[in-house]
This record gives structure tokens, C-alpha cells and sequence, in this order.
């Protein structure tokens, strides 16, 4: 597949570049009208897309010229070439993204995955990052709160293959499957706009008939337990105290996935953090509460 080609048909208004190991859908296209606004890019957590960050790309879209990234094996991406599902691999393809498009250094948006892989990219090339927000980062945090105890899970040899099977003879629908999903992240589901739980429904059927989905979470799920494991240099807090770029850690109370105690630690580890803490919000704070956390993001712009 050649770079910078326009995604199968049915897919969103991305566009798919060929980066190392892997090809990626990047999107939307950069409007004519950003000239002039500094350059952003979006990473998205496990199980995730360039989707999730719809609602605050549009209250960004005066300050940055934003773009959002699938990783591989996620949204409209296809899996990575050589398998590498690391976290390593995944920091990889938006490194080559970045190289790639010249767009760098750029305003790092991540959540969670997303935002131990913008953590790992800042501290490896600060030459391309601006400035850091990290929406409930997945930091290594032991032990774990219990509701995260079933992504965890994933990555134990053998479970993904009991899942499936499990899937196959349950009859399961892409709206039960959403619900569960949906009730994970956010702290509250009643907050959640028809249309956006229509879209959620409608990717959750698509992925349903990928044969390459399950194997994208569970292999990606591995890369983040491994990566909650590494010592010396890649220890992921001891990068994020290399970080030199000024950065916004979002948390939300009624996160399920990533503990609030994350975030003292974050703090500290961090040369230049400012906290923003959401009392009513879930794992994703840029699709429940957007405008606040945009607005903490232009007093982040503004300094920097």
C-alpha cells in the first residue's frame, strides 16, 4: 500500500502513510485555514481510535492544527508488519509518523496507552514535542485498582483463546459489547450523546469481523504489562522524569482503569506538570467533560 492514500471505503476522512513496520491511518486532513496554528497529534488508549478525540480536536480547533493517529492494529490501521505490538513498537510508528510528515515538534496528546507512548516518545526524541497532556497515562501502577484487574488479564497466555471461544457460542451483540465498554471508561454513561453511542456501536461491529482485533488488544495489553516491568533506561517513570516539555496530567475520580493516587506520583516525576483533576470523570475526561479539559489545555498553550 503507498502512503498518504485515502482508507478503504467506509472509513472517516483519514488517510494512510506508510511509516516503519507498519502502515497508519491519520486523520482528519489539516484544513487549509490551520495555516499559521502549531502543529498537534493525538494518541489514543487501548481498544481505542483516532475517533476519541473528535470532541476536543473541534474545541482545539482554533489554537493547534490537529491530527489523530490510529496505532497499529487499532481503528483503521492494519496491524503492524512485523507483529511488534510492544509499546516500544507503538512508540515506533508515531516517531516515524512524525519524521515522516515534518510536522514535529508538536503538542502530544495521549490517553492512557496513548499517553505512556507519548511519555516514552518525549523522553527518547524531546526534538519533537512541544509540550505534553496525558489523559489518565497508563504509569505504571502496582498493584493495580481492581476494575483494571480484567485488561490486565489479557495479558495472561491462554486467556485470549478462552475469550474467543467464549465470544463465539454466546451470541454476544456489538451493542452488549459496547455497553460493557462504554461503562469501563466513563464515569457516567448517561452523560454519553445518542450519536457518539451510535458511532461506538457501529466500530464495535466493524472490529467484531476483523480476525486481527482480539489479537491487537491482547498483544498490546502484553506490551503494557511488560512495559509496567522494565528497569533501568526504559523504566517508564524514570523517562518521564526526562521529560523536559512543559506537561497537563488529566485524572478523573470515577476512573476505573487508572487510579487517582497515579497522580501525586506523576507530579513528582514530572520537571514541569500542572494536575487537572475531574471529580466526575471516567478514563476518557476528552470525550466526557471536552471543554474543560480544553480549556486547561489553552492555559497550558498560552504558557509555553
Amino acid at each position: 500500500m503507498s502512503a498518504d492514500q485515502q482508507v478503504q471505503s467506509g472509513a472517516p476522512a483519514h488517510r494512510t502513510v506508510e511509516v516503519p513496520g507498519a502502515v497508519l491511518a491519520v486523520g482528519p486532513a489539516v484544513p487549509a485555514d490551520a495555516d499559521g496554528l502549531p502543529p498537534a497529534l493525538f494518541v489514543h488508549g487501548l481498544g481505542g481510535s483516532a475517533d476519541n478525540w473528535t470532541d476536543l480536536m473541534a474545541e482545539l480547533a482554533d489554537e493547534v492544527s490537529g491530527e489523530a493517529v490510529d496505532l497499529p492494529g487499532f481503528g483503521w490501521s492494519a496491524p503492524p508488519q512485523d507483529g511488534n505490538l510492544t509499546l516500544s513498537g507503538h512508540v515506533r510508528a508515531v516517531i516515524g509518523y512524525l519524521e515522516k510528515s515534518g510536522r514535529g515538534p508538536v503538542h502530544l496528546f495521549g490517553n492512557s496507552l496513548g499517553g505512556a507512548v507519548s511519555v516514552r516518545l518525549a523522553a527518547l526524541r524531546p526534538d519533537l514535542v512541544r509540550s505534553l497532556t496525558l489523559i489518565s497515562p497508563a504509569l505504571p501502577e502496582m498493584p493495580p485498582q481492581a476494575s483494571a484487574w480484567p485488561t490486565a488479564v489479557l495479558a495472561v497466555p491462554g486467556v485470549p483463546a478462552l475469550l474467543r471461544r467464549r465470544a463465539a457460542g454466546s451470541g454476544r451483540t456489538a451493542e452488549q459489547a459496547t455497553e460493557d465498554l462504554l461503562r469501563l471508561v466513563y464515569g457516567d454513561i448517561g452523560t454519553i450523546p445518542p450519536e457518539r453511542r451510535e458511532r461506538a456501536v457501529a466500530e464495535c461491529r466493524r472490529r467484531m469481523g476483523l480476525p486481527y482485533a482480539l489479537q491487537a488488544t491482547v498483544g498490546s495489553a502484553r506490551g503494557i504489562v511488560s512495559a509496567y516491568t522494565e528497569r533501568g533506561e526504559q523504566a517508564l517513570w524514570r523517562q518521564a522524569a526526562q521529560v523536559k516539555a512543559p506537561v497537563l496530567l488529566v485524572y478523573g475520580l470515577k476512573d476505573k482503569l487508572v487510579s487517582y493516587r497515579s497522580a501525586r506520583r506523576a507530579c513528582a516525576a514530572f520537571a514541569d506538570a500542572r494536575l487537572l483533576v475531574l471529580p466526575d470523570s471516567g478514563h476518557v475526561a476528552m470525550m466526557e467533560h471536552p471543554e474543560r479539559v480544553a480549556r486547561a489545555v489553552r492555559e497550558l498553550l498560552a504558557e509555553v
